[in-house]
């Protein structure tokens, strides 16, 4: 009678066990240590104290300086989307479309920038506004320079995943729209620009939401005038107010889990030769 060895079979899902710790330690749990201080007082009890403080404020919530935060924050990141929409698409699309063997080139030129230490490149921002003259000058173009800095921050972000989805479209599908006689930008409405819905959902996701946390930019780049949500949980956690603070870092979170749900970033891409994947 032998006894037959037994020698550990090796699983390529054991490769994911590094990955799946990395989630729990630095993901999983400081989300749950937000949820906790976020629904507990000093004691350690259950209590919505913080809720009902942060939704009516001293005693009006619409009149309280969090509601103008948040609506300054939506602002911004709705302006700096659109922006970045606007310029990103038309450069995306004229690189794919180029005749260039080498496009990639093309997209350093918009890529090299962010290997640019980021406070430097803010701080170098800072100084141009200074030099025009538009530097704290008023809440109006406190405004426009915290834009400004988004959208050339974010620029990038916006660019990529668009340029990968169009660059995988099949061009037979805008040659058959052309052949049945569609104008090229009828083609461009009725085709290309459906098809690369994924990646614009993409881009918007990647900027939209950075914009509303990212405060440095508005603190450089507007003396400390300009307050956005990002700036507020870092005071609340500066003051010491870890309840407050985990409140509005869940509410953001669940924030950003709406707007991800809502541009389809949870729904898993159909692999053809018509719809490219998003680059995130």
């Amino acid at each position: 009678m032998t006894i037959a060895k037994l020698t550990p079979r090796f699983s390529r899902k054991w490769l994911a066990i590094p990955y799946a710790l990395f989630l729990l330690f630095f993901v999983v749990f400081p989300l749950f240590i937000i949820a906790y201080y976020a629904f507990v007082d000093d004691n350690g009890k259950l209590t919505f104290e913080y809720v009902r403080l942060f939704f009516t404020g001293s005693g009006n919530f619409f009149k309280s300086s969090v509601f103008k935060t948040i609506v300054t924050s939506l602002f911004i990141s709705f302006m700096s989307t659109l922006i970045c929409l606007l310029i990103a698409y038309p450069v995306a699309y004229i690189i794919a479309k180029s005749k260039l063997k080498n496009k990639f080139l093309l997209l350093l030129l918009f890529i090299v920038p962010m290997w640019v230490n980021f406070v430097l490149r803010i701080n170098a921002l800072k100084e141009l506004f200074v030099w025009m003259g538009t530097y704290n000058k008023s809440d109006g173009w406190n405004l426009a320079n915290t834009i400004i800095g988004m959208v050339y921050d974010f620029l990038p972000f916006m660019i990529l995943p668009i340029y990968t989805t169009i660059i995988k479209i099949d061009a037979s599908y805008v040659e058959a729209a052309k052949d049945l006689g569609a104008s090229p930008a009828k083609a461009f409405v009725k085709v290309t620009l459906p098809l690369s819905k994924a990646g614009i959902a993409s881009g918007v996701s990647m900027v939209f939401l950075p914009s509303m946390t990212n405060y440095v930019v508005s603190n450089y780049l507007t003396f400390r005038n300009v307050k956005i949500i990002g700036k507020l949980i870092d005071d609340c956690f500066s003051s010491q107010l870890w309840h407050d603070g985990s409140f509005i870092a869940l509410l953001l979170l669940i924030f950003m889990f709406l707007v991800t749900w809502l541009t389809g970033g949870f729904k898993e891409e159909q692999q053809t030769n018509a719809r490219g994947t998003s680059l995130w």
